[in-house]
């Protein structure tokens, strides 16, 4: 909206009125609400899983293995004091050895999607290239969580079924 239009919203009685100046895309970036055409269509932020494990740098490899894998998980993301994402540790990680740390084993820069990412165009990209799961970050790179594909595959045929008994009964 431009500034111009937010003055003419105050006119109309609207006492909190701000121009977004970043725009639309990093509005949905961030996974804010939407409204309108497309805002029911499934995105991933819709199905990210928010409780991800996380780990630092020097973390000791040996014991975020261990974490992440008592909470249910075959990974972390690794994390700066911010919460922006700096690498993520493989599935397929060694155990590690004492001292030994996350940054000796991490996946460098790995990458990521946005919660307003479609998820049919996410899951298409991920089914083709052997994907299981994909970091989901803010635009500035922080942490929202992980999207597991099943999740996705799930959510979407779901959907598919719904919208299907929709339109067959009328």
């Amino acid at each position: 909206m431009s500034p111009r239009a937010a003055w003419r919203l105050e006119t109309f009685g609207f006492t909190q009125v701000y121009d977004y100046v970043d725009g639309k895309a990093d509005w949905l970036g961030y996974g804010l609400p939407t409204e309108g055409d497309g805002a029911s269509l499934p995105r991933a932020g819709g199905v990210v899983q928010r409780d991800v494990p996380t780990c630092r740098l020097d973390d000791d490899l040996k014991s975020a293995v261990e974490h992440a894998r008592a909470a249910g998980w075959d990974t972390c993301a690794v994390v700066n004091a911010a919460g922006i994402v700096l690498g993520r540790l493989p599935a397929d990680a060694p155990d590690g050895v004492d001292g030994q740390s996350i940054e000796a084993v991490m996946d460098v820069g790995p990458t990521t999607v946005r919660p307003s990412e479609q998820l049919a165009d996410l899951v298409g990209r991920m089914q083709h290239f052997d994907v299981a799961h994909m970091l989901v970050t803010t635009p500035d790179g922080r942490l929202v969580g992980i999207l597991r594909r099943a999740d996705a595959e799930r959510l979407l045929l779901q959907q598919h079924h719904h919208d299907h008994h929709d339109h067959a009964g009328g």
